[in-house]
């Protein structure tokens, strides 16, 4: 008879005494375990040092003529009067105004023509077209004023808020079709398939379908168009000679002389001046953030 023996699991070796014993990893802390001064503290400080420009311009706008004090009081608006009627700041700002928003109409139908066909269409230059349009972000404006000068003069357009409009369009629209032209990647293109198979034709299939997907894209880039033609100064510089034609940024610049600078009206200028850039950015923050995901469908 054949029987057969249990065997017993061979014992574990001992640890050497040497051996250190093995510590657990150190787990990271996750974001909402971090103590909220450490994220609070230095937003804090980034926060006051963007402020005090603010306060400082603030300050000068609203407290008398000769006051030293760090406060704005007695508080007073005598120099927003003196720049909005003694210095034609109403002008200025009415002409700023119709330069804005005929770039931002202007360069948004533009760019989004260009930028359809950069988006949905085929060509044998269309890679050379495009480096031409990155490359033509590399040119400054200052270069642009002599060419720009000459063709405006054989134009009579001098003197005229058209070429500021038509130099502001043409500098903004390379960037703005190459955004517009990514913006319309993104929307599928079996959309507007199935709206020729409905029986749309290509441009009720693009006003339909594609230009609803394309509000955050269209809201950012004329936004940025609006922006940066108020805020230019070379071109208004330039080309308009008459007060009555200038915009805000050179009104503020004769504000400045060789000898002196009024600095409560400077101050109270530069206010005026940034009012209409803060309510367009306000407004638009929200598409700004949804913006560069326009046009992405689920399903």
């Amino acid at each position: 008879m054949i029987t057969k023996e249990a065997t017993a699991p061979a014992p574990a070796p001992a640890r050497a005494d040497h051996e250190p014993p093995r510590q657990a990893k150190k787990r990271r802390p996750a974001w909402d375990e971090v103590p909220r001064w450490q994220i609070y503290l230095p937003l804090g400080v980034y926060l006051v040092f963007t402020l005090i420009p603010f306060y400082w311009i603030l300050l000068f706008a609203l407290r008398p003529a000769g006051s030293t004090s760090l406060v704005p009081w007695p508080m007073t608006f005598d120099h927003f009067e003196k720049v909005w009627t003694d210095r034609s700041f109403g002008t200025f700002f009415e002409n700023s105004v119709y330069v804005g928003l005929a770039t931002l109409v202007m360069t948004t139908l533009v760019a989004l023509a260009g930028g359809y066909a950069l988006a949905r269409f085929d060509f044998k230059v269309k890679r050379a077209f495009m480096l031409a349009l990155l490359c033509s972000q590399f040119v400054p404006g200052a270069l642009l004023l002599v060419p720009l000068f000459e063709i405006f003069a054989e134009l009579q357009m001098i003197n005229s808020l058209g070429s500021v409009i038509i130099a502001e369009t043409v500098f903004q629209l390379p960037l703005s079709m190459i955004l517009i032209s990514n913006f319309i990647k993104n929307v599928p293109y079996s959309l507007e398939e199935a709206a020729w198979v409905d029986g749309c034709g290509r441009m009720r299939a693009f006003l339909v379908v594609v230009l609803p997907l394309l509000r955050p894209g269209l809201i950012a880039v004329g936004s940025f168009a609006f922006v940066h033609s108020w805020n230019h100064f070379l071109f208004a510089l330039m080309f308009l000679n008459n007060q009555d034609k200038q915009t805000i940024p050179v009104g503020l610049n004769t504000l400045m002389s060789a000898d002196s600078v009024d600095l409560g009206a400077l101050a109270a200028g530069g206010i005026i001046a940034a009012v209409p850039v803060v309510l367009v950015f306000a407004f638009i923050q929200k598409w700004l953030i949804t913006g560069f995901s326009a046009g992405a469908v689920k399903g």
